[in-house]
């Protein structure tokens, strides 16, 4: 089977000759250690780590969502410890320069109130010359004769929001201005509609891909009543437009406790969970039980399993092999794999996936590289 119908016929419950072999990723903080545990120092990024391990892989639509112009990066302000910037996005943030950690103090937002979101929006501008992509007809052809699965960027009607707002600011806003919030959605809708229509036009997609990042391990940032009256129609929009050019699976990448407001999403036409994440409260045997084949999945296997070691691994992986027999379902670790996961483990739990869903192990990655 070629990568595409294996994916394809994994989502439609069809037959195949075995569950793709996909993984979601590693922290940076994991290659240092692994190099330390015998992986190749080359190999220290997740694109050239997916090959070095032999992934399946996907083909992306070439589409612009992000902001134009991008905020200029700038230096405001500089100590012994640390330094005051502004972001690409705007933000003001400061972060650490004596390595105490490497995750920003946001201190200020671009969007604060209706003046500073009517200025932000310019940047979402469909039409602006910027976002043209080169050689279109190129893409089109190699993507409509590809055998990989072919996925369209679809954004995000939320979390981009919060990032460009503030997490404790959106939350403000939606209480005081949920029209600014109403308007922040739709804008994004519209705009992401108008930027997919040459895709959409021109090319056989298979699936699109949201990210989000609202929920966490009690649940999401707004009420399952917001996210219906708000993202819903929006995806709901999307998804329909994008199902014009043969697409039939659409996920979404959100971290935690995504059960709350599954529903919002099912009902939008976002028919796949990613990375349905153990730890947060969102485990695909329980999912599974409550939504059926209505609800696709991938991800799903506890990283703290992969930290605690073989025989952890093995429960785990015995756990979700009822679903994965069952179809509709790729298993691959909840999220990047973090920097508690031996090298040794890591490898163990690949060759056991390989061997229990009778996934061919790849090529020795030397073979590859010279071939």
């Amino acid at each position: 089977m070629t990568h595409k119908e294996r994916w394809l016929n994994t989502f439609h419950y069809k037959p195949v000759d075995h569950v793709p072999d996909i993984e979601f990723g590693y922290w940076e903080e994991t290659f240092p250690r692994w190099h330390g545990e015998g992986l190749p120092k080359e190999i220290n990024n997740n694109w050239i780590a997916d090959q070095y391990f032999g992934f399946a892989p996907t083909a992306g639509v070439p589409v612009h969502l992000g902001i134009i112009p991008g905020f200029e990066y700038k230096v405001l302000e500089e100590k012994e410890d640390h330094r005051i910037i502004q972001d690409g996005d705007g933000a003001i943030c400061m972060v650490r320069t004596d390595g105490g950690s490497t995750i920003p103090r946001y201190l200020e937002f671009p969007i604060k109130d209706w003046d500073s979101w009517k200025r932000f929006k310019e940047r979402l501008n469909p039409d602006d010359p910027a976002r043209v992509i080169s050689d279109w007809d190129t893409h089109v052809a190699n993507l409509n004769n590809s055998d990989l699965p072919v996925i369209i960027n679809l954004g995000s009607l939320f979390g981009t929001f919060r990032n460009w707002t503030g997490f404790d600011h959106i939350a403000i806003l939606c209480m005081d201005y949920p029209d600014l919030i109403e308007d922040m959605v739709n804008t994004f809708t519209d705009f992401c509609l108008k930027m997919i229509e040459p895709a959409v036009r021109d090319i056989k997609i298979d699936g699109g891909a949201f990210w989000e990042d609202i929920c966490f391990n009690h649940g999401c940032i707004i009420s399952p009543k917001m996210f219906k009256q708000w993202l819903t129609p929006g995806y709901k929009r999307i998804t329909d437009a994008v199902k014009k050019a043969g697409a039939s699976v659409f996920y979404v990448d959100c971290d935690g406790n995504i059960t709350q407001v599954m529903e919002g999403w099912l009902e939008g036409g976002v028919n796949c969970m990613f990375p349905v994440e153990v730890a947060g409260g969102s485990d695909p045997v329980a999912i599974r039980a409550k939504h059926g084949r209505e609800c696709l999945l991938m991800g799903g296997v506890n990283k703290r399993a992969l930290a605690a070691g073989p025989d952890a691994i093995d429960r785990e992986l015995d756990r979700l092999a009822p679903l994965v027999e069952e179809g509709g379902f790729i298993p691959h670790v909840d999220h990047r794999c973090p920097p508690d996961v031996s090298f040794d483990d890591y490898k163990y739990y690949l060759k056991r996936k390989r061997q229990l869903f009778n996934i061919p192990e790849p090529t020795p990655w030397e073979e590859r590289k010279e071939g």
